[in-house]
């Protein structure tokens, strides 16, 4: 009997899928924050380097990025992978396991890349967590020319189709006077109080707020010694809302409270992107319905959850703006870790366990057969090929 092309690469993955796992770990082991990646990008290369692929490590004047290609047909699909940390929790959104399927299914989908008339690309993405690394690969070309761009993110349960909000990062600094906070607190100017009115204001506006907004952040700086008036005062907050047109006026009444704040107390204030803002994401229903498929036969469970729930669990992701110029997937995979969710110290102790490395294998096999199949796939292919037609 003749193999087919989803035979090559389920027989290319089951030969890895031990490796796999073992990288998964050793990522897990040793995190690092956004670009900073340098042991996750340099064991990523040296695997794709060993499988054949032309690797460009350091690509898009970001040092921690990857871009790997092979094969030379038409229909070029990217696996997109991620590695970064977070402070102190380590890999408590799952990274790990996000670059190594993305890995595995690159290795996989190549072993037939001619095949299926394909170009296999992985796109390594530093700074996910705070960073926009994916929006900075984007504007500096990593992603011309391809066709269909293709993760899967760890979560809890496994969701096709999930929601992710639009989300803008900035800096917040505030400038005051200091002085002795007892022998004439009045020649001070308390950049701290202003922090204090704004997070105030921020509080009673939330009342206000549709529940897909979200408003949060952390107080990176709130002075010295405490008989000293703050003069320089930090704040790092995020604001998130359904989409990039609710984001920009959710945003501007969020910076009209920390401007309350500096008026109050006489401090100036100033405002810092750390990135462009990530746009919700798009997904491609088509390629999302084909994950599904192939999922659920490798042996994941999609259970019947209310759209309003998915909504409700919405983080934010700079994979929407790719989402938006690429078709595009980004299903969850879950680790059945309820009540630990991501960016919790559980979570982060999950996607190291038995769980993980399931989804490592299921999901990096699943995102090869998907992209297997859209090039297989006459109406699919062409569609792709030509930028044409709802997905």
């Amino acid at each position: 009997m003749n193999q087919t092309p989803r035979d090559g690469a389920s027989e290319r993955h089951n030969e890895i899928a031990d490796d796999l796992v073992r990288l998964s770990h050793e990522i897990h082991a040793h995190p690092d924050l956004g670009f900073e990646e340098e042991k996750a990008s340099s064991w990523l290369c040296e695997s794709l380097s060993n499988a054949g692929f032309d690797v460009q490590a350091g690509a898009c004047e970001l040092e921690t990025s990857i871009i790997a290609s092979t094969g030379s047909g038409p229909l070029h699909v990217a696996f997109v992978a991620e590695y970064d940390c977070l402070p102190e929790i380590g890999h408590a959104c799952g990274h790990n396991v996000i670059a190594t399927m993305a890995l595995g299914a690159a290795i996989a989908a190549a072993k037939v890349a001619d095949e299926a008339g394909m170009t296999v690309t992985l796109v390594g993405t530093p700074a996910q967590e705070m960073g926009g690394g994916k929006i900075l690969m984007l504007e500096r070309g990593a992603f011309k020319g391809v066709h269909a761009a293709f993760m899967a993110h760890p979560a809890p349960l496994d969701v096709a189709i999930p929601t992710t909000l639009a989300m803008s990062h900035f800096m917040v600094t505030y400038t005051g006077k200091e002085s002795h906070a007892s022998i004439f607190p009045e020649f001070g100017i308390n950049a701290l109080d202003a922090l204090t009115v704004a997070q105030t204001a921020i509080g009673m506006l939330r009342q206000q707020l549709a529940p897909t907004t979200r408003v949060h952040g952390v107080c990176r700086h709130g002075g010295d010694a405490p008989h000293v008036i703050p003069q320089h005062v930090t704040a790092d907050y995020m604001v998130r809302a359904s989409d990039l047109e609710d984001l920009e006026k959710l945003e501007q009444r969020v910076r009209n409270c920390f401007e309350a704040g500096a008026l109050a107390s006489g401090a100036e204030v100033d405002f810092e992107p750390f990135h462009p803002p990530y746009a919700e994401i798009t997904l491609d229903r088509e390629l999302s319905a084909i994950y599904k498929r192939n999922a659920a036969e490798l042996g994941r469970t999609f259970h019947d959850i209310p759209q309003p729930m998915i909504d409700r669990a919405a983080g934010a992701t700079d994979m929407g703006n790719i989402s938006k110029v690429i078709p595009s997937i980004h299903p969850a995979i879950g680790f059945d870790s309820f009540p630990a969710v991501p960016h919790m110290a559980d979570f982060a102790a999950a996607a190291a366990g038995p769980k993980a490395d399931t989804a490592v294998t299921q999901g990096g096999l699943g995102l090869a057969l998907t992209a297997i199949d859209a090039a297989t796939t006459p109406a699919l292919r062409e569609r792709l090929l030509t930028g044409t037609g709802p997905g």
